[in-house]
């Protein structure tokens, strides 16, 4: 019988400290092109019946970008109306966000009603920018398959640098940790959201495809490596040093994650921070080689040029989105990722200088045993070192 009061009484004290009834919408995500509008439904969900009269007030975060109609709502306590319709106007390009106040303040729980708004001058450049980002990805994806590709048909991986394969598969493991922590574990998903609640996961589907892509055409390379003739070449004493300090960057992070110190979200960005020194440094092992040995054989042009066209590609939608949501700071403000977008097409035309520029004139020669014939298997194909090949 004192359970039963004491559980009875529980429940009582936790029922005066819920809200009488929440707010919701009926989508978080709304996109408006300027001089247009949308609508979005506003519900209240009633957990006890509200006594009282409420006032709804809708708070734009940009005034200058969007108009909600009606302003305000009243929603007197004798009216069953538990549903209303909102209209959004674009009034400039842009972002901003609709979030909604209720008086009396404790009455309602509006946690949820809240709306961001993406304003656009055209839709027609927002699929534009849709088509460049898939082909811009198509690109990226298939780069990795002409080296496989040279690798195979040479039957050698002389000319392919390790340290720039070591950086780079360590570079997708750390990416697809951020991407699959972030979009499949639940408690890692909560922490971000907790940290911007009114954000968006910036990880999607195509972001998981390619970082795990990635790592397994990147994987197949290097075990070419153990396979085909591959000469002197060992990962250098510089590249194990840079490996060592990501190691015990790593290895801290996850310590101190373990023990609560910093959250799981921390770790994955930790991650996401190797992978961005990582595309930084990759190249340059691979361009310094090439400069050593005279040459750019047994370094796939292909994978370049198909690079070249997703780093360019991917600069160009950023531009596009920057023109159409009228948001440069995305580029000028956080410079980021158009700076790793822009380095990488740098390098990219620097190896293209390489190839056919500098170093265009080395030519590949088979040198043959002088009892060689047309039966002999066991022949071998002598590369000279700083020879050219046009794949």
């Amino acid at each position: 019988m004192i359970v039963q009061q004491r559980t009875w009484w529980i429940i009582f004290i936790l029922g005066i400290g819920q809200s009488l009834a929440d707010f919701t919408v009926s989508q978080q995500d709304l996109t408006v092109t300027v001089g247009g509008q949308k609508t979005f439904q506003l519900y209240l969900n009633e957990i006890r019946p509200v006594s009282e009269d409420l006032v709804v007030t809708f708070d734009v975060q940009h005034s200058d970008l969007v108009r909600t109609d009606p302003v305000s709502i009243t929603r007197l306590n004798d009216t069953q109306v538990n549903e209303w319709s909102i209209t959004i106007f674009g009034l400039g390009a842009g972002h901003s966000i609709v979030s909604t106040n209720v008086t009396p303040v404790d009455a309602t729980d509006t946690t949820e009603a809240f709306v961001r708004v993406t304003i656009e001058k055209s839709e027609a450049l927002y699929h534009v920018s849709s088509v460049v980002g898939w082909v811009y990805f198509l690109a990226w994806s298939i780069s990795f398959y002409p080296q496989i590709y040279s690798n195979y048909k040479r039957k050698s991986v002389v000319g392919l640098n390790f340290d720039f394969l070591s950086l780079n598969i360590v570079g997708f493991v750390m990416y697809s940790l951020f991407n699959c922590g972030l979009f499949w574990i639940s408690s890692v998903e909560q922490e971000y959201f907790n940290r911007y609640p009114k954000g968006l996961n910036p990880v999607l589907v195509n972001d998981i495809v390619f970082s795990l892509h990635a790592v397994f055409a990147t994987a197949v390379t290097i075990l070419q490596c153990f396979i085909y003739e591959r000469g002197t070449q060992r990962v250098s004493i510089t590249a194990r040093m840079i490996h060592g300090v990501f190691a015990v960057l790593i290895l801290i992070s996850i310590i101190l994650a373990s023990v609560n110190i910093i959250t799981w979200l921390d770790f994955l960005y930790y991650c996401s921070y190797v992978k961005l020194a990582i595309t930084l440094i990759k190249y340059v092992p691979q361009a310094f080689y090439n400069y050593k040995r005279k040459s750019t054989i047994g370094w796939s042009i292909g994978n370049i040029f198909l690079d070249f066209t997703g780093g360019m590609l991917s600069m160009l939608q950023m531009i596009l989105n920057a023109y159409n949501y009228d948001d440069w700071e995305s580029i000028f403000g956080d410079p980021t990722k158009f700076g790793l977008g822009f380095f990488s097409v740098a390098f990219d035309i620097f190896f293209l200088i390489q190839h056919y520029v500098l170093y265009r004139d080395r030519q590949e020669y088979v040198e043959l045993p002088k009892d060689y014939s047309q039966s002999n298997e066991s022949q071998r194909i002598l590369t000279i070192p700083g020879s050219y090949q046009g794949s």
